[in-house]
C-alpha cells in the first residue's frame, strides 16, 4: 500500500461523496476501513481453514456492530429500514481486505431480507435479532442443479400437509450450506402456475429431512455447498409471505442486493488500483520506474476512471433504492435498471482493473499468496452470482425496450 493519498482518494475528488452520502455514511466508511485493516486483514488463516476463518470473521463483524445494518430497527437494526447505501459501504470496505469476510456479511443480509420484506411478525422476532447479533447464520437457497439464471424453473416442491409443509428437492451452489442455522428456501407450491406458484420458506438446520450432500470448492475460499430436502417437514408458520409470493420476494431481494455486489467489486478494484500504483512507483526496469513508462501510465489512468465510474453508479443506484420504501420497489422499473447497471458495470470493470493490476506486477502478480493474485481469484464469482452479467444485460435491455412502448 502506498503512503499518503491513495489512488482512490485522488480519483474521488472528481465528485464529492457527500452528493450521495450523509456525514454518518462517510463516518461509517472510515470506520469499516479501519476495522477491516486492523481486525479482518490480520486474522486471515491458511485457505484450507477458511470455514473457521469465515465464522471468526462473522463474530468480529457482529462484535463491531455491523450486522445491525442488515435488519430493520424494530428487530435490532441500526435504522428504521435497511439502508442500502450503508450495506454498500460496508461491503466495499470489507472486500478490500477479505472477500470471505464480505461474503459472510452479505449473506446475513441476503438470507434474512426475505423475512424483513414479507415475514410474519413471529418469524421476524425469531430470526432477525439473532441475525443482527451474529448468533444465527443465514442462507438464501434458490439455485438448483437445473435452475440457475432461470430461477422460475426450479423443481423443489412444497406441499401443505395439515399444520406443516413437506419439501422435496435439491439445492446447489448455496452459500453457507453446512454452516447456516437457517435457510430461506424457494420451492413450488403450485407447479402449474410457473413463477406464480413459487413460495418462500424458512428451513432451520435441524429440520427433519434436510441433508447436506456435498461441500463445493471454488477458486477463492467460500463456504458453499449442496443439500437435499427429502420429505423435509416444517411448520406452516415458516411460510414467508403468502403462497405464490416467493418469486416476487426473491426478485425484490436480489434487486436490492445487486447494488451491494457492485460495491464489493468496487472494493476489490480499489485495492487492485492502489497495489498497482504503489508497485509502479517502486519497481525499476531499464533504469527507470514503471510509472515513467507512458503505456503503463495510460493503463493506470483507465483503471482509475473505471473505478470512479463504478463508484458513482453504485452510489446513485443505492441512493435511489433508499429513496423508495421497500414495499414499493417492485413497481419501480428505474430501480431495477439502475441496480442492474451498477452491478454489471462494477463487476465487469473490476475484472478488467484487477487483470491490469496483475499485468503491471508481472511475475509477482501470479505468485500464489500475493494480494493481486488473491484479488484475481476473488473477483470472478461476482460476475456470476445474483444474476450473471448476461442476465443484467437482458434486464437492462428489457427495461429500455419496455420504456420505449410507453
Amino acid at each position: 500500500m502506498s503512503s499518503g493519498a491513495s489512488a482512490l482518494e485522488c480519483a474521488s475528488q472528481v465528485a464529492p461523496a457527500s452528493f450521495f452520502l450523509t456525514p454518518d455514511h462517510q463516518a461509517l466508511a472510515e470506520r469499516v476501513e479501519k476495522f477491516s485493516r486492523d481486525r479482518i486483514a490480520l486474522t486471515s488463516a491458511p485457505e484450507k481453514h477458511y470455514i473457521a476463518e469465515a465464522i471468526d470473521n462473522l463474530k468480529e463483524i457482529a462484535g463491531e456492530g455491523l450486522l445491525r445494518y442488515v435488519v430493520p430497527g424494530s428487530h435490532g437494526g441500526k435504522f428504521g429500514a435497511v439502508d442500502i447505501r450503508s450495506l454498500c459501504l460496508i461491503r466495499r470496505g470489507l472486500s478490500r481486505y477479505s472477500a470471505l469476510a464480505d461474503s459472510m456479511f452479505a449473506m446475513q443480509g441476503l438470507g434474512s431480507y426475505p423475512i424483513t420484506l414479507a415475514g410474519s411478525e413471529s418469524l421476524k422476532r425469531r430470526f432477525l435479532p439473532r441475525v443482527s447479533a451474529g448468533t444465527a447464520i443465514a442462507a438464501f437457497a434458490v439455485t438448483e442443479p437445473q435452475a440457475g439464471s432461470d430461477a422460475a424453473s426450479l423443481q423443489t416442491s412444497a406441499q401443505r400437509t395439515g399444520a406443516d409443509y413437506v419439501l422435496n428437492g435439491t439445492k446447489k451452489f448455496i452459500s453457507n450450506a453446512g454452516i447456516a442455522d437457517f435457510y430461506v428456501v424457494f420451492a413450488k407450491t403450485d407447479p402449474a402456475q410457473g413463477r406464480k406458484g413459487i413460495s418462500a420458506f424458512v428451513v432451520e438446520k435441524d429440520a427433519p429431512g434436510l441433508r447436506m450432500t456435498q461441500s463445493l470448492e471454488l477458486i477463492a475460499p467460500h463456504p458453499i455447498g449442496e443439500f437435499r430436502l427429502e420429505g423435509c417437514r416444517i411448520p406452516a408458520e415458516n411460510l414467508v409471505g403468502l403462497e405464490g409470493e416467493g418469486y416476487s420476494i426473491m426478485m425484490r431481494t436480489l434487486e436490492s442486493f445487486r447494488t451491494t455486489v457492485g460495491a464489493a467489486a468496487l472494493g476489490l478494484a480499489e485495492r487492485a488500483l492502489e497495489e498497482a500504483t504503489a508497485y509502479a512507483r517502486k519497481r525499476v526496469q531499464f533504469g527507470k520506474t514503471l510509472s515513467e513508462f507512458e503505456g503503463l501510465r495510460f493503463m493506470l489512468a483507465e483503471m482509475a476512471t473505471q473505478v470512479e465510474a463504478s463508484r458513482l453508479l453504485i452510489l446513485q443506484a443505492a441512493s435511489k433504492l433508499d429513496s423508495v420504501p421497500a414495499a414499493d420497489r417492485k413497481n419501480d422499473s428505474s430501480l431495477v435498471l439502475s441496480s442492474s447497471m451498477a452491478k454489471l458495470f462494477a463487476t465487469e470493470s473490476a475484472q478488467r482493473v484487477i487483470d491490469r493490476a496483475l499485468q503491471i506486477h508481472g511475475g509477482m502478480g501470479v505468485l500464489k499468496g500475493s494480494t493481486v493474485e488473491r484479488l484475481y481469484r476473488e473477483i470472478r464469482a461476482l460476475r456470476v452470482y445474483e444474476g450473471t452479467s448476461e442476465i443484467q444485460k437482458e434486464i437492462i435491455a428489457h427495461q429500455l425496450l419496455r420504456a420505449g412502448k410507453n
